[in-house]
């Protein structure tokens, strides 16, 4: 198959891609390339992508319309996979244009590629975040997300509304995914492992928000990509069960789906950082800071409906993610060192 990773050169884009190149798929990935973060991380994360024959990459804007038109129509893609949007929940608070931009209206484009080309499936991102002031645990799809406490959350959510009325008016089958808090080896450097991993090496304190009281559901991102990739192979058709008069948001008469992604445990962030710190062989110097504006104090995934429908089955503990992590992060910081120094010889 032909298929379409958008914010390929992304973390979970990356690997998506890998995944499915690794299993004979052609994939185009799309990307922007923006300096939200370390642009050489995303440039690195992609040259890995380019050694494969069966990799092409395009530089796009989701809200370059044109742009986004003309791909479709010339590669005909059967299947989208659509990672790319404007990350970070706290980002999102300070600047919210740009959320709607990519978003929203990247979201849009996207959905008239697949309903102009008639894709045979689209698998979109969503997050845990449109559980907002659900306090409900463990997260289920069945229960309402109508209490988004950031913007990000709200654009999320209005991608899930989106998607059902492309489902509904043109029968294009799509599939969101919930999210929940991915963490692994070539990870983005403004999560909460990557930040403490840097500052405990530094040997400089690291935040604590809430008090170190939050849990969350930890999901390795092996285990997200085997979801991701599965979930592409089962397009979803009309629920016969679905009830107009009860309804289940997470299907439809349509062939529409939501699903949670995580490791269906809620871990609390303290355990995380003491993992951290035996794999680091340190302790953190801790500032205990309040909550934040628009965090949860707890996620925890329900992925029941996940696992029945599609095989999904999360295996890695975080004493296991977080060393893999680790040693991804020591590796590839000792490599990009050296790579500086011998630069700088060659310039003298």
């Amino acid at each position: 198959m032909r298929i379409l990773v958008t914010g390929a050169a992304g973390f979970v884009g990356f690997h998506t891609a890998q995944a499915l190149l690794g299993r004979g798929e052609e994939v185009v990935g799309l990307d922007n390339m923006n300096a939200y973060y370390d642009v050489k991380l995303k440039e690195a994360r992609l040259a890995i992508l380019r050694r494969q024959p069966k990799f092409r990459f395009e530089k796009l804007e989701l809200t370059d319309r044109a742009a986004i038109e003309a791909l479709f129509a010339r590669e005909r893609f059967q299947r989208v996979v659509h990672l790319a949007a404007q990350a970070g929940v706290r980002h999102s608070i300070e600047h919210p244009h740009v959320y709607v931009d990519s978003n929203v209206t990247g979201f849009l484009h996207i959905l008239e590629g697949c309903r102009a080309i008639g894709a045979a499936h689209l698998v979109y991102a969503s997050t845990s975040s449109v559980y907002g002031a659900n306090t409900r645990m463990p997260f289920a799809e069945a229960q309402n997300t109508d209490h988004p406490l950031t913007l990000y959350a709200a654009t999320k959510k209005a991608n899930e509304l989106m998607a059902h009325s492309y489902a509904s008016l043109y029968g294009l089958p799509t599939t969101g995914l919930r999210f929940f808090t991915v963490y692994g080896p070539w990870g983005r450097p403004d999560m909460a492992l990557f930040l403490f991993t840097k500052n405990i090496l530094a040997g400089r304190p690291i935040e604590v928000f809430n008090g170190g009281r939050h849990r969350r559901d930890f999901t390795y991102v092996d285990d997200i990509v085997q979801g991701v990739v599965a979930a592409v192979d089962h397009a979803p058709s009309a629920d016969p069960s679905w009830n107009s008069q009860a309804p289940n948001p997470a299907t439809s008469r349509a062939p529409y789906r939501i699903y949670n992604i995580g490791n269906q445990q809620s871990v609390p962030l303290l355990r995380y950082i003491e993992v951290l710190e035996q794999c680091l062989g340190r302790k953190a110097e801790k500032v205990m800071m309040p909550l934040q504006l628009g965090d949860v104090p707890d996620t925890w995934a329900d992925v029941a409906a996940l696992e029945r429908e599609v095989g999904y089955r999360p295996s890695t503990p975080i004493e296991v993610g977080v060393r893999r992590f680790v040693d991804w992060y020591l590796q590839h910081y000792r490599e990009q060192a050296a790579g500086a120094l011998r630069a700088g010889d060659d310039s003298d």
